[in-house]
């Protein structure tokens, strides 16, 4: 049993508490045919190489395609939202062909994901970082550390270590990386007010320049500083980014504006964040940060779970075309309709 006692007077139970653990799309075999799955367009249109499914994720029986020659013969197209609903492209001719599956993929939140009522009734399955989508898979997740975890995930698995002496000591307080500045967000106005109290390094197009903008170049920053600004540019349901993952992979204690805390830990323990609701003031964050910098034992509580846990960040967009196939041939048969997706999106 571990108690945890934080400043506000939060009690957090980590035994009773249940991480959501993601198993993967990892599968050796399935039974059904190869179906064939047609990637409309490219997120952003930015476009990368069609993976192997089989020999990335040991998913079988998937031809991936970007080739709108094949749009007749798909059993499924994925198709991302932004790049349909702004102009820039269309959505798939009617009618479509016999019991193929439209997918709708967005990783934005409700906030900047527009026009969705234009859409109702169009889809059959949906792919996004909402834990209730029909094909699921967050920006990251962790799993319970074994023997073999890192040989069963390759590259992918971020093995978490407890925090070294040197950990508890990093030279820096805080950072934020920011590319996209709002004055409407509401974690630029909470910027302005933590920094009235401790000094924080900001970095991007409102900071400090980046070397680049690399997940690398992010979490070797975050790797000199003991805490992060995980602030998400909008507060919904499971709408937790990269911007968390980076945190933890950098073995920075995240301090994060987003959903509440309940919806927080279903993808990390308790002590594993700080969330800026847990103080009724920002002035009594700043403080509590700066009394973990002079005491490392008392920053320990918030490191230590790691040694438990590796880090899985799925691999943008191959990840998501796979899963999508994998869903695909599991559904074959099966006739749905998302007929409420603004209903449920902004849920």
């Amino acid at each position: 049993l571990t108690i945890f006692l934080f400043p506000s007077s939060h009690i957090c139970f980590s035994i009773a508490h249940t991480l959501l653990f993601w198993p993967g799309p990892i599968e050796t075999s399935h039974p059904l045919g190869p179906v064939t799955l047609l990637v409309w367009t490219h997120p952003f249109h930015r476009r990368q190489d069609l993976p192997d499914c089989y020999e990335l994720f040991h998913i079988s029986g998937c031809a991936l395609t970007d080739d709108r020659r094949e749009y007749a013969h798909a059993d499924a197209v994925v198709i991302h939202h932004r790049d349909v609903v702004l102009g820039s492209d269309e959505l798939p001719p009617e009618p479509r062909p016999s019991a193929q599956k439209w997918i709708w993929m967005n990783y934005e939140s409700p906030s900047h994901t527009p026009q969705l009522w234009q859409l109702e009734g169009v889809f059959n399955f949906t792919l996004s970082y909402r834990t209730d989508s029909d094909i699921f898979l967050p920006y990251g997740y962790l799993i319970p550390r074994t023997h073999g975890t890192r040989s069963s995930l390759g590259r992918r698995a971020h093995l978490l270590h407890r925090p070294s002496n040197k950990d508890l000591r990093r030279p820096h307080l805080v950072a934020w990386v920011i590319s996209n500045w709002s004055e409407t967000h509401a974690r630029v106005a909470f910027y302005y007010q933590l920094r009235r109290y401790i000094d924080v390094d900001v970095f991007g197009r409102a900071g400090q320049p980046m070397e680049d903008s690399s997940k690398g170049s992010v979490v070797r920053l975050l790797g000199r500083y003991q805490f992060y600004l995980a602030l998400e540019n909008s507060l919904h349901t499971d709408y937790i980014t990269e911007k968390l993952w980076n945190a933890v992979q950098a073995g920075a204690v995240p301090v994060v504006l987003g959903p509440d805390r309940k919806n927080y830990e279903r993808f990390l323990p308790p002590e594993a964040f700080i969330h800026v609701d847990d103080f009724p003031t920002v002035r009594g964050l700043a403080r509590y940060l700066l009394m973990l910098k002079r005491n490392p034992l008392l920053l320990r509580r918030h490191l230590d779970w790691r040694g438990d846990y590796a880090l899985y960040r799925p691999v943008m967009w191959s990840e998501h075309y796979c899963l999508a196939c994998k869903t695909t041939r599991r559904g074959r048969g099966r006739t749905q309709v998302v007929r409420d997706l603004t209903k449920w999106f902004y849920s």
